[in-house]
């Protein structure tokens, strides 16, 4: 019964994109001062000022993309998220792993690690803007203190929830530390991994563009910090919706890896009918 009750996903994609349209034609109407009398603002031409003009919107990034405007600017940005997404995960693992295996240096290093993960890291935009200038890596160092503690902290959960029982049955098969490793831990971090990782792509795009925004010549958070000194909404808007998709296409490139290297791990159900 439940599996006539699932939508298929050509429908789902439908449906998802119906809903797209429609959030579209909202803001249209709710922005338009001929559709509506006012209801929040007196003056109903201050909703297209404060919210902007879906139509407007779309024009913009469609002349950024014709004419070429964004692309140095969209490519500086996405170095830098890829940068800080790859670094910030690579180091979370591998600091994961070692702690989560390490029960003295676990205890050790415990409160400090806390205490950097309860620190509002954005603040140290303009230290990274001292230490490393203006350029790329200033933004890198802060989208790598972003993905890093939700990727520590999701592996050395992940080592931890290792069943005993899989740990007893591989010992006694002769496994030494490094076979445990490769065939047992790594296993059990991975889906935990995968879970943050797509958490992680919107925090990596997160620390360039408030790195850009802090000081920058160039990508989307300058473009957007640029239009916001201008009053120009529409610009914002567009650069949001830009990152917005861009975000989007990285957490689909995640997945994609998730399917492909998670296909030894059983389907929700499978289990139970098992």
């Amino acid at each position: 019964m439940w599996k006539r009750l699932r939508p298929n996903r050509a429908n789902l994609v439908v449906w998802q994109w119906l809903l797209l349209v429609a959030c579209f034609a909202l803001w249209y109407v709710f922005t338009s001062p001929t559709l509506l009398p006012p209801i929040y603002f007196d003056d109903p031409n201050k909703a297209a000022f404060f919210f902007g003009e879906p139509q407007k919107v779309l024009v913009r990034i469609w002349e950024w993309f014709t004419t070429g405007e964004i692309w140095l600017h969209l490519w500086v940005t996405l170095v830098e998220t890829v940068l800080a997404f790859a670094i910030g995960t690579v180091s979370g693992l591998g600091v994961g792993l070692w702690l989560a295996l390490a029960p003295t240096a676990s205890a050790l290093f415990d409160p400090y690690i806390k205490a950097a993960n309860s620190m509002p890291r954005v603040i140290l935009a303009p230290i990274f803007g001292v230490w490393f200038g203006l350029g790329i890596w200033s933004k890198v160092a802060l989208g790598v203190t972003l993905v890093f503690f939700i990727v520590f902290f999701n592996v050395y959960q992940g080592v931890k929830e290792v069943s005993p029982v899989v740990l007893a049955n591989a010992r006694m098969l002769g496994a030494n530390r490094k076979q445990l490793l490769r065939h047992v831990y790594l296993p059990s971090a991975t889906s935990w991994v995968f879970s943050s990782l797509h958490t992680s792509v919107g925090l990596a795009f997160v620390g360039s563009v408030v790195g850009e925004y802090l000081g920058s010549a160039s990508g989307v958070g300058y473009l957007i910090l640029q239009a916001e000194g201008t009053f120009d909404i529409n610009t914002v808007f567009a650069g949001i919706l830009v990152l917005t998709a861009f975000a989007l296409i990285l957490d689909g490139i995640v997945g994609l890896a998730e399917r492909r290297l998670m296909k030894w791990q059983p389907k929700a159900g499978e289990t139970e009918r098992l």
